[in-house]
């Protein structure tokens, strides 16, 4: 056993972990070339939190250890700018971009000049100070004058450096010259956007609308709410990122606007993934259709591009107007949106009962897809827009991933549509709805309802969950109907014999669903702590919780402020956990799964390190196993599966209809493999073991 440290040891140990983990930040949120593994990266971690537990003396405000955020505010103070932050003027037509470089040009003279384009993200904008590469505050926009201080809100993104770093002169964000500033500035306001990502607003939507609570209307509200949350706690569990592309005040000088944001990549910050210097306007108006046939690639909301002067020198003499500046615009691009016909008002039945509102439209095309349904969140929403059944509607992707609808073509109405009945339409199907106090949404309050049983056992069997062969909708609709199944340990009691008396069971059909039914019995203990159906607990924090805790006896008689700190949970996940353990039902149900063999253990199995440093993208469709189960096989030999492709990527496994991933890795040279190539690869040794690590990044 190792001699406690002392405070000087534990200084140094202190500091260089800190070093080494924001590092590794660097490494994996700005240079998307991570070097660790999450647990390793997560072991690092836990110690300065030891360390720091140790000797609170050591802790300091720009530790990675604040980032899981402190205690809640009693509000924001409001701070003044030292530099205004500005909107840009906004144009929606090319001819106007030309009037722009006309007065540019006008106003310059002689002066040679040329552009930068910019995505124009979608998100909140924010002002970092850095005082001797040290972040000090961070500022909402506000008025442009005086903003919010939400500095405690943003040390929680992951992605923003709580001191700015330089990186080796070898990297590969390193250009050359000035183009890599060779000191941090004493002082560096950078501007920039705080976003949510599009999945994770999916996801959290998701969630909110599990939990009765209103769904935010876009990414960029649920952005501008997080940020607004007088508990840090919560913002950290809220899939926020950043991007900058400008400065407030600064003690540098940068010649132009390509420079300042190579030294801001150069300093740790993130910058856009995508940018074209434009020598002249001519080209602008060409890359803005580059740009916008690209939308549908970036992880944020993009609404338009940024044109600004490249030569930084020139803004003075520009200047700007009461508004705006002369030296920058913004080019919007139009929301796309599709009308169509409401045809009728159905119920879907959320895992946790909740019940929610779907339009049923006239097939559209939208956004590169056919748009057959749309959400209507609640009957809140319903009676705001005065949506009726029989309506011409405006239909348009919420992040461009869930289909909404936006508002009624009235003038179009002819008398005959009918106002909708929540509360109706759910009794019409045998449901008594019910509203708790301070949600939006209606939900069925009884779990053995048959159609919330039929939800919960599609849930319970699915390939995430329980992952039962044979056990899908339509035959958990017999079984439920049948009246064998009342609850998820039912399936663990049926017999062969039951089965056969049920339409379409012949003997092999039969012997098939009990077969799989006994092999559910040892799926990984994630997959069981997924498939109980646990409000807000995905397959992710299912991993989570398994990883944390042996056995579910351990987890049952865990407590809120245990579960809110693990990584990935936070308060509202650890309390629904919590909540689900102490129901008496809920206990029964956890008996009666154990007493018929079904796993509820982390059990640590000798896994290969066959594909240990690989990193693989899977894309497309194969006819021999689904995407999860893929990466399920890859993990399994100690690789890594990740969403995106970059230089880092070892494969990609294209499968039929591989989409933008293929074309980004025949760009890179990345090694592509077909369904064949992948099997093949599964039986015996990779051609080469590239250390990598996970990525999961643009």
């Amino acid at each position: 056993m190792s001699a406690p440290l002392n405070r000087t040891e534990a200084r140094k140990e202190t500091e260089k972990l800190r070093a080494e983990i924001e590092r590794h930040n660097r490494l994996y949120y700005v240079e998307a070339a991570p070097e660790i593994s999450d647990r390793d990266y997560d072991a690092l971690l836990k110690r300065l939190e030891a360390l720091e537990t140790q000797f609170p003396e050591l802790a300091t405000p720009d530790s990675p250890t604040r980032r899981v955020g402190g205690e809640p505010l009693k509000g924001f103070e409001n701070v003044r700018h030292t530099v205004p932050m500005i909107s840009l003027a906004n144009t929606y037509n090319k001819e106007e971009l030309v009037e722009f470089d006309g007065r540019v040009k006008k106003l310059l003279k002689e002066t040679p000049y040329s552009y930068v384009l910019e995505p124009k993200i979608d998100g909140v904008a924010i002002s970092l100070r850095y005082e001797n590469g040290l972040l000090v505050r961070a500022v909402t926009r506000g008025d442009g004058t005086t903003g919010d201080d939400v500095t405690a809100n943003v040390r929680t993104i992951k992605s923003i450096p709580l001191r700015l770093s330089k990186v080796d002169e070898a990297s590969s964000l390193v250009k050359s010259g000035r183009d890599a500033a060779s000191t941090i500035p004493a002082v560096l306001e950078v501007r920039g956007e705080v976003y949510m990502t599009r999945k994770g607003f999916a996801a959290l939507n998701e969630e909110r609308q599990e939990a009765g609570l209103e769904p935010f209307a876009n990414p960029r509200n649920a952005c501008a709410g997080s940020l607004k949350q007088l508990d840090p706690k919560i913002v950290a569990a809220r899939p926020l990122d950043a991007l900058f592309y400008g400065l407030g005040e600064c003690s540098a000088d940068f010649a132009t606007h390509q420079e300042m944001l190579n030294a801001l990549a150069h300093y740790g910050l993130r910058i856009t993934p995508k940018h074209w210097p434009c020598p002249e306007i001519s080209e602008v108006l060409e890359k803005l259709d580059v740009l916008q046939n690209m939308r549908h690639d970036f992880p944020f909301e993009m609404d338009g591009g940024v044109i600004k002067v490249n030569q930084r020198d020139l803004y003075e003499p520009l200047g700007s107007t009461a508004k705006s500046p002369r030296w920058a615009v913004a080019y919007k691009y139009e929301p796309e949106q599709a009308e169509t016909l409401l045809k009728e008002i159905t119920i879907q039945i959320g895992r946790t009962g909740v019940l929610t509102p779907v339009a049923e439209l006239e097939p559209v095309q939208l956004a590169g897809t056919v748009v057959k349904r749309a959400t209507l969140h609640n009957e809140d929403e319903i009676k705001r827009k005065d949506i009726r059944v029989g309506d011409r509607v405006i239909v348009e992707k919420a992040g461009e991933i869930i289909p909404a609808v936006v508002r009624v073509v009235t003038e179009k109405r002819t008398g005959k549509e009918k106002p909708f009945d929540m509360q109706a339409a759910c009794k019409a199907l045998g449901i008594n709805p019910v509203k708790i106090e301070g949600e939006v949404a209606w939900r069925i309050d009884d779990l053995h309802h048959p159609a919330m049983l039929k939800r919960w056992l599609t849930h319970f069997a699915s390939r995430n969950g329980m992952d039962i062969e044979g056990l899908g909708e339509s035959i958990v609709e017999l079984l439920v109907d049948a009246g064998l199944v009342k609850g998820p340990a039912d399936l663990y009691d049926l017999k062969k014999q039951q089965l056969l008396g049920l339409e379409g069971f012949k003997e092999k059909k039969a012997q098939n669903l009990i077969d799989g039914i006994e092999a559910s019995k040892s799926r990984p203990f994630d997959r069981i702590l997924f498939a109980l159906g646990i409000r807000h607990v995905g397959s992710g924090s299912a991993r989570v919780l398994a990883q944390n805790f042996p056995n579910i006896g351990k987890l049952m008689t865990a407590d809120v402020q245990t579960l809110e700190e693990l990584r990935d949970i936070g308060p509202v996940v650890g309390k629904s956990i919590c909540d689900f353990f102490q129901t008496s039902e809920n206990r029964k149900l956890i008996e009666r799964l154990q007493a018929a063999g079904v796993n509820f253990e982390q059990t640590v199995q000798a896994a290969s390190d066959e594909f240990a440093g690989l990193t693989f993208v899977l894309t497309g469709t194969m006819e021999s196993m689904s995407r999860d189960e893929a990466g399920e096989q890859i993990r399994a030999r100690g690789g890594s599966v990740s969403s995106s492709v970059s230089k880092n990527t070892s494969y990609v496994v294209a499968g039929e209809k591989a989409g933008s991933k293929l074309t980004k890795a025949e760009e890179l040279g990345i090694k592509v493999l077909d369904e064949a190539a992948f099997l093949k690869l599964l039986g015996g040794k990779p051609e080469q073991k590239k250390k990598t690590g996970q990525i999961d990044m643009f």
